[in-house]
């Protein structure tokens, strides 16, 4: 039987600690969200594993470094309204939801978005709302928003979901070209967003988040 607890505390001393994540909010979020209750269940033994778990065809719960680093870049406030991309089973809008005010956690499966809002329930993660829809949309009707995180990799980011960050807001994403990654933050200006790199990652790019194919005679 796995002794679950201590390996929340060994993936932050191993994993999320020497990954030069320093903020104590993100670590705390880290050490009380029990991540084996957010991935499938025959994949609860390797919960806190440094890799990416599988939830469905180029959809993953991000590996616990990944998620963390992008927290950390992200410096969520406790006043903050989060929009969370691709939240899949719900693990990333847990951690969230012990960060900021409030988080919208969009995810366009309709039977994990079922499963997320049943987890977070059970977790009392009451400033937490699921909202079904697709991806690349986001939720305009709770925006704008302080930060927006995208659970996944992106070619491109529409500027549907661009145009719900305030000015001044803050959005994170790894974006993808063909096998390289690099997760970039962006800082929503009166000039449109203003991205720097953060650090290396990679992620199956979300549907939604391709980039167009370019016509060639």
């Amino acid at each position: 039987m796995i002794d679950f607890a201590a390996a929340r505390v060994a993936m932050v001393d191993c994993q999320v600690r020497p990954s030069d994540v320093t903020l104590y909010p993100v670590i705390e979020a880290m050490l009380s969200v029990p991540k084996e209750e957010f991935v499938p269940r025959d994949m609860r033994e390797v919960a806190y594993s440094s890799d990416n778990i599988v939830l469905a065809e180029n959809r993953v719960v991000l590996d616990s470094r990944v998620i963390a680093k992008m927290l950390d870049v992200l410096n969520i406030q406790p006043d903050d309204l989060v929009l969370d991309i691709g939240a899949g089973l719900g693990y990333s809008s847990a951690l969230i939801a012990h960060l900021a005010e409030a988080v919208i956690a969009v995810e366009e499966n309709e039977v994990l978005a079922a499963e997320a809002e049943r987890i977070l329930a059970e977790q009392s993660a009451d400033n937490a709302i699921v909202q079904v829809g697709k991806l690349s949309e986001g939720a305009p009707q709770h925006g704008p928003y302080d930060a927006i995180i995208i659970q996944g990799g992106v070619e491109q980011v529409p500027d549907a979901l661009l145009d719900q960050l305030k000015i001044g807001g803050r959005i994170v994403a790894i974006k993808m070209q063909g096998a390289l990654g690099q997760c970039m933050i962006g800082l929503q200006t009166k000039t449109g967003i203003d991205w720097r790199w953060a650090f290396d990652a990679t992620a199956p790019v979300l549907p939604g988040f391709e980039k167009p194919e370019e016509f060639r005679f």
